[in-house]
């Protein structure tokens, strides 16, 4: 790919995955509130088990499949046999979940969910049958059509959940939504994609697709457990109403992620994977400053400012999920960079590093989640992702990238400066909720003086930093074609959660 055929394919990935960011999560901000004004945290806590359930199989569903397909030459040979494995994992996963539905609910302190989870399994197979178109879409930068079928999926879902809520369904609606939104979803894949149905299998092909699949499907399993080990301890400890106020705090602090991160990380892979520069990189520290500035202001505001944004927008019942939005809303500005820092390692062929990033990442978290919810409940399950996401994950991804040939000493400068920055602004907004009275000035003053102070700090830093990230793309870097981009599906398909299910 040329140096103007790279900044183009940027432009338009920006434009696409920003309009994608604004309208759907716009759209899926309005029915979150609509959700939890309707359905009670209980419900929202077995709704959660059963996406909780969901996501682990889901992970295996793919089975690294599409991520084989969007990287590899023969896409074309190999995909009769990954349909059909993917058929085949699909539909194994699917008895497994369906079989199980009841003895889970259980186990997770939740015989409610059992129902849930049973019809949730249908998924899987759907999930299963549509590796290859879109593999497809991914592989040939289809932003434009995935944005399509991203809408069409937010319209079913959120049109029968509403109709079905109405209806008095209750939690199952949300379920029955997410079903038929994703076989929806999966019919637009196969006509947008241009592909049919093809199934086959070549012996000599499938040794080198499963192995290839292994570790990847390794590494979606480490990631789903570090943000669903959660969900599992305060389900069995505390109790599907903790769950629920949890659940909701998760989704409030995933914000910044949903909207900024669908943008850069449409982007950020395929960038990376072609932008080379000295023997120590500049391109991760140059694309992180911009992008850390407005990830930490958002966390630090949803954590300053949360019960105010709760009360207000969710009503006085779901005050309890404050106290963990506190601790919740930093971590979700971690997530951006380490989102970042994933897209790096993987487009410079260190997959590995991350896979033994997420490992250790998850061995300093399962003592510190169970420690911590058994001593407060739910809120000492953000005060653990927190304190592990500083004390661990961070330095663990400052070596690793070290060793990556990553300019360390810039992506530590650019990481400093926007905290030092935001520590004035967070006083500001805190004492601005001290000194009124009602919900809507706290986050409306409150937001405001924030604000003003963070951009008179940072402002002038932050435009160079976007000047030097243009300049270092058009001129400072050589561009190149032969570094193999690895993309996970649940990676690249995170922007599609809808209302209720970010977590």
């Amino acid at each position: 790919m040329h140096q103007v055929d790279l900044r183009s394919g940027i432009r338009r990935g920006l434009v696409w995955s920003s309009l994608n960011a604004v309208v759907l999560r716009v759209g899926t901000f309005a029915m979150g509130i609509f959700l939890a004004r309707i359905l009670a945290p209980e419900e929202f806590g077995v709704f959660a088990i059963a996406l909780t359930v969901q996501a682990v199989l889901m992970t295996l569903a793919d089975f690294g499949l599409s991520t084989d397909l969007i990287r590899s030459k023969n896409h074309v040979a190999k995909s009769p046999t990954v349909a059909t494995l993917g058929l085949i994992m699909g539909t194994l996963l699917f008895i497994l979940m369906w079989s199980s539905s009841q003895a889970t609910a259980n186990l997770l302190g939740s015989p409610e969910a059992g129902p849930v989870i049973a019809l949730m399994s249908g998924s899987l197979l759907l999930a299963g049958l549509g590796v290859v178109p879109y593999a497809k879409l991914q592989r040939d930068f289809q932003q434009k059509r995935l944005f399509g079928i991203s809408l069409l999926d937010f319209f079913v879902v959120n049109t029968l959940t509403v109709v079905l809520v109405l209806l008095g369904w209750g939690v199952m609606s949300l379920a029955i939504a997410r079903l038929a939104a994703q076989f929806a979803t999966l019919i637009a894949q196969f006509i947008l994609a241009g592909v049919k149905p093809k199934f086959g299998f070549t012996r000599a092909l499938a040794p080198e697709v499963i192995s290839f699949g292994l570790p990847v499907a390794g590494a979606n399993m480490l990631s789903w457990m570090l943000l669903n080990v959660d969900n599992i301890a305060i389900s069995s400890m505390a109790g599907p109403v903790s769950l629920g106020f949890y659940y909701l705090a998760f989704n409030i602090s995933n914000w910044p992620m949903s909207m900024l991160g669908q943008v850069v990380r449409s982007i950020a892979l395929p960038a990376f994977a072609r932008v080379v520069g000295g023997q120590r990189d500049r391109s991760l520290a140059l694309a992180l400053g911009p992008v850390w500035a407005i990830a930490l202001f958002a966390g630090f505001m949803l954590s300053t400012l949360s019960e105010p944004v709760i009360r207000l927008v969710y009503g006085d019942r779901w005050v309890p999920s404050a106290r963990i939005l506190v601790f919740l809303g930093v971590f979700g500005a971690l997530r951006m960079i380490f989102d970042l820092f994933v897209s790096y390692l993987l487009a410079t062929g260190h997959s590995k590093r991350v896979l033994t990033v997420q490992a250790v990442w998850l061995i300093g978290l399962l003592p510190a989640i169970a420690f911590l919810v058994r001593q407060s409940g739910a809120p000492g399950a953000g005060l653990a992702h927190l304190i592990v996401s500083i004390c661990v994950v961070l330095p663990a991804y400052i070596i690793v990238l070290y060793r990556s040939q990553a300019d360390i000493k810039l992506v530590l400068r650019y990481i400093l400066i926007p905290v030092l920055a935001a520590v004035p602004a967070v006083c500001a907004a805190y004492f601005i909720t001290l000194a009124v009275d009602t919900n809507f000035t706290k986050l409306v003053l409150g937001g405001l003086a924030g604000s003003v102070v963070y951009a008179g700090i940072i402002f002038r830093w932050f435009r160079t930093r976007v000047r030097e990230l243009m300049n270092y793309s058009e001129n400072d870097a050589d561009v190149v074609s032969a570094v193999p981009v690895v993309v996970t599906r649940e990676t690249a398909v995170a922007s599609r959660s809808e209302a209720g299910e970010d977590k």
